[in-house]
């Protein structure tokens, strides 16, 4: 089995964080109150303060549907902290937030759970595991929080300007002429475009030279290495570049600028993109925190996240019409299909393919 991935995964597709202390002003939202209470505790009094780490898109959404029936339930008032993931670990890591709950991506979780940040759980107080797909559950051992959402990173194509049609990741190397983005090696896609490279040079393995051989191969033909996916929709409207990977979700973005535009999921498998909601070392509320994570991973939150286009669902139980799913990545069958990185191999090695990148290719 390819050490950097499993393929073919059985059915199935995220973190709470939790951190010790009193609460401070960096939060965004909401006055301090007493920090260091159950939710039985507090059911009749004053309302206990939960800080969720998250990211700052669709901030309406979270606040309306997410954070306010779960604030009426439990008596609680949610603080939220906003950034990118790699701005919020790093305050969890320094001790300079009272984060009880934390969003991240799994190649940033699998940092947290290397550094020791994070409380295992009690998968017995979510119950809501039991209902989503298996790729979803434990995507960074047993002990830590599961993946709330999961989207694929396909390749996204204007016609009118690649060499026929798109249906692999090899077809990156013969069908785009000078109008290729791809992500930057420290993005999230990053080492799976690493991974694709490796499939592409051949063998079953994955093979670091291979890929790199293959990337540099590659480099004429890549206008830009996007860090933000802003600057690729920007880009693919004005048609400055054909296309190139890009998540699913931000196919109706690229679709809106060019109505004919094409979104695939390459012959070889798209790759699974997952977030993880996990509970921060120390939170004094592990059990309120856990009571969120598995509202997060409810029917009703996940149908409302789908139907908004916000994060695709990993609840089985969602239903979804063929248009409520264009754009979400959805259903059993597309879930087998995707491939997974093995996110503690890539932090093993990350810090080489990067220098290696840098070195060698540039971008």
């Amino acid at each position: 089995m390819n050490k950097l991935m499993t393929t073919g995964l059985a059915l199935a597709l995220t973190s709470l964080l939790a951190a010790c202390g009193n609460n401070n002003t960096a939060a965004t939202n909401g006055a301090g109150t007493d920090n260091a209470a159950t939710p039985e505790a507090t059911s009749a009094g004053a309302p206990t303060e939960l800080v969720v780490s998250t990211w700052g898109f669709s901030e309406d959404f979270f606040k309306e549907a997410v954070y306010a029936p779960f604030e009426k339930e439990h008596n609680v008032k949610i603080v939220v902290e906003i950034g990118n993931n790699a701005e919020r670990l790093n305050k969890i890591r320094q001790g300079s937030s009272d984060v009880d709950v934390v969003y991240l991506s799994d190649y940033y979780a699998q940092q947290a759970i290397n550094e020791g940040l994070f409380e295992t759980i009690d998968r017995s107080n979510i119950p809501n595991i039991d209902k989503i797909y298996d790729i979803a559950k434990a995507p960074l051992g047993e002990e830590y929080g599961p993946a709330y959402t999961v989207g694929r990173l396909g390749i996204a194509y204007n016609p009118a300007l690649v060499d026929g049609e798109v249906g692999s990741w090899a077809d990156m190397w013969s069908k785009f002429d000078k109008n290729l983005a791809l992500p930057a090696i420290t993005a999230t896609a990053g080492p799976m475009i690493v991974d694709a490279a490796s499939l592409v040079s051949g063998g079953t393995e994955f093979n670091e030279d291979g890929a790199f051989t293959k990337l540099k191969e590659l480099d004429s033909n890549v206008v830009k290495y996007y860090s933000q996916t802003s600057e690729y929709v920007n880009m693919f409207g004005q048609e400055e570049i054909a296309g190139g990977p890009i998540m699913e979700m931000y196919f109706k973005d690229l679709q809106a600028a060019v109505p004919d535009a094409k979104f695939v999921a390459p012959s070889e498998g798209a790759y699974a993109v997952m977030n993880t909601v996990n509970v921060v070392k120390g939170s004094d509320n592990k059990e309120l925190a856990e009571e969120f994570i598995n509202w997060q991973l409810s029917q009703e939150v996940q149908e409302k996240s789908a139907k908004a286009k916000v994060d695709s669902p990993v609840n089985t139980e969602v239903v979804l019409t063929d248009e409520e799913a264009v754009g979400v990545t959805y259903g059993a069958e597309v879930i087998s299909k995707l491939r997974k990185l093995d996110m503690s191999f890539v932090n093993e090695h990350i810090s080489v393919w990067t220098d290696r990148f840098n070195r060698e290719i540039g971008g």
